[in-house]
């Protein structure tokens, strides 16, 4: 499964449907797709994802054993979704999922 989160104030981004999960439940969001977020608790969201990777208290990445190419960090996966999350707070704007 893939997510794809989109705002009008940034691009869209697709995450893998496991990472997206978790990236939601650091927002302290529902784990329901689709779903929005207004735009009134966008700061909310993007505050608790940022103090959550910055701490470690993110879940490991999935670890895919049938490949030898290195893993990829939270912080890394999470950044193109902070990224959108602090321009849609920047510009007044909810996000949505599917």
């Amino acid at each position: 499964m893939l997510v794809t989160f989109t705002t009008k104030a940034y691009a869209d981004i697709t995450m893998f449907g496991v990472v997206a999960i978790a990236m939601l439940k650091m927002m302290g969001h529902s784990v329901t797709v689709p779903s929005a977020i207004r735009a009134e608790d966008v700061p909310e969201a993007l505050r608790r994802l940022t103090s959550a990777v910055e701490a470690g208290k993110s879940p490991p990445p999935p670890v895919d054993k049938d490949t030898e190419e290195p893993s990829v960090s939270t912080a890394h996966r999470a950044l193109p979704l902070i990224n959108l999350l602090t321009a849609a707070a920047k510009d007044g704007c909810g996000v949505m999922w599917k």
